[in-house]
């Protein structure tokens, strides 16, 4: 079984990503991590023992990367939004096998003390339109969720809406009854407790 390990706001710059954050949820975001492989560089949110929220965007001082970055944030544009969840999962190959065709590869990947494989898209769109979770394999026996600091906000509910939302439901592995499927058009909108009271993102 899959569990909820993260969820991904984009942005066109950290900065930006951060500020609509903290802004929304009245909480700091940690400090700047990179990723090598994909040019790219976050903020992290821990949400408790299991899930964290990452903020990320193109790192503008890492170099070129000749494929697309994941997320789709090569063609990101517009306001910082909530555009993706990834789910953790313990055995990588064998959930890509039975993901829907677009899931992605796996890819090795590292920062620090870290140690992960994750599906990666060809062209960075996961299928029904970002709605599928990335997929996940901490390696190694540590993950962010322990080493984050106690944000004191925790999801409460996460809507995936997509036209497709009940063949969407059927294909993630996950029982989770924090995420909630919605049949509209394509959108994510999270709902957390806060220290302030009931906050958004989307």
């Amino acid at each position: 079984m899959w569990q909820l390990d993260h969820l991904a706001v984009s942005a066109n710059s950290l900065a930006e990503g951060a500020d609509y954050v903290e802004a929304a949820l009245g909480v700091r975001l940690g400090p700047v991590g990179q990723h090598a492989y994909m040019s790219t560089h976050n903020r992290l949110l821990g949400l408790g023992p299991s899930d964290y929220l990452e903020v990320i965007a193109i790192d503008p001082d890492a170099p070129a990367v000749a494929h697309p970055r994941w997320f789709r944030l090569d063609a990101f544009r517009g306001r910082p939004r909530l555009t993706n969840w990834i789910c953790r999962v313990d055995d990588l190959d064998a959930a890509l096998a039975g993901a829907p065709e677009g899931a992605g590869r796996p890819v090795a990947l590292a920062r620090g003390d870290f140690r992960w494989r994750m599906g990666v898209p060809a062209d960075g769109c996961l299928p029904y339109d970002d709605r599928f979770p990335a997929l996940i394999e901490w390696q190694g026996g540590l993950k962010p969720q322990d080493r984050l600091a106690d944000s004191v906000c925790c999801l409460t509910r996460l809507e995936v809406a997509h036209p497709e939302a009940e063949v969407l439901r059927a294909r993630v592995r996950l029982d989770d009854p924090r995420v909630q499927y919605v049949t509209g058009p394509s959108a994510l909108r999270a709902t957390f407790a806060t220290p302030h009271g009931e906050r958004h993102l989307e």
